[in-house]
């Protein structure tokens, strides 16, 4: 009778766990301290004690990474672990990595359908006198007014870093910048974009000691975008989805603009019309020199 080798088994069904993957430490507990915090920052939209915050998904992960964001924490769901051979190698080796059972890690995030990578990440902040202290002739900022919808505040700050604004401004009863849905909203420019939370009307103040024209978006009344001089220093204040700009900002500002379009339409969104503003600034910046007499 002809004897076969006696072969070990293979299970050719689970993957291989690579070497950066044994960073991963196994919690099945929804009570671990890190997973508290994750949850915690999930839903309270401001940063932990630790000064960090909560990020989800794969994408924001990558932009996270390449803006150099400090981590605090990673975090891999059993179906997640497809992201962890990749994400690894690029995270330091003195972060805490965590991998979970799939409903532990449903139970910490925010999304109904999570795709199983988060993580606290540490963001740098910032001051506002610092950013004006070393501003240039012809600085751009972007300045909200009770923009409540986290998509619209996600775009704003999208469009700010697209159009090389230097900060963006968020006043009074504006959505939190940690929010998951801006964040999400923003692709990952929060991390790049200067967001300092500031009392507008002292912001303004502050701005127009520095030598900033305070241009106040409009939905129907003021001058045409296309007239509006947006060289030289510029902070374009962006009100509420439907109650517009308060009395007391329009008051302060220097100039009223109205983006023209039909009167079917009431008013546009507060992302698409700052993402209108700034690109129209950054158009004449391009093409136009600054005023004379702006500066310092």
């Amino acid at each position: 009778m002809l004897r076969l080798p006696n072969y070990p088994m293979v299970r050719y069904d689970l993957p291989m766990a690579t070497q950066d993957e044994s960073r991963l430490r196994p919690v099945s507990s929804r009570q671990n301290s890190l997973v508290k915090e994750l949850r915690k920052a999930c839903r309270q939209f401001e940063p932990t004690q630790e000064g960090a915050v909560a990020i989800e998904g794969a994408r924001l992960m990558d932009e996270a990474i390449r803006s150099g964001l400090r981590f605090q924490a990673v975090f891999f769901s059993e179906s997640g672990r497809v992201h962890a051979s990749r994400l690894l190698p690029q995270i330091s080796a003195n972060v805490e990595c965590i991998f979970l059972p799939d409903d532990v890690f449903a139970s910490a995030v925010a999304t109904e359908t999570p795709q199983g990578v988060a993580a606290l990440v540490k963001v740098k902040p910032v001051r506002l006198e610092e950013i004006l202290d070393d501003a240039s002739d012809d600085l751009l900022m972007v300045a909200t007014a009770g923009v409540q919808d986290p998509g619209n505040l996600g775009t704003i700050i999208r469009s700010a870093e697209a159009f090389a604004a230097g900060a963006v401004l968020l006043g009074e009863k504006t959505a939190s910048h940690f929010n998951p849905k801006v964040i999400r909203a923003s692709a990952g420019s929060v991390f790049r974009e200067p967001v300092i939370r500031f009392p507008l009307s002292d912001a303004i103040k502050l701005l127009k000691t520095y030598d900033f024209s305070i241009i106040a978006s409009s939905s129907h009344k003021g001058k045409p975008l296309e007239d509006a001089d947006m060289t030289g220093r510029v902070a374009l204040v962006i009100g509420n989805e439907g109650a517009g700009l308060p009395s007391e900002v329009l008051a302060q500002a220097d100039e009223l603009v109205a983006i023209p379009h039909s009167p079917k339409v009431e008013s546009l969104n507060a992302g698409i019309a700052a993402s209108i503003l700034l690109y129209e600034a950054a158009r004449q910046r391009a093409g136009k020199p600054a005023r004379a007499g702006k500066g310092k």
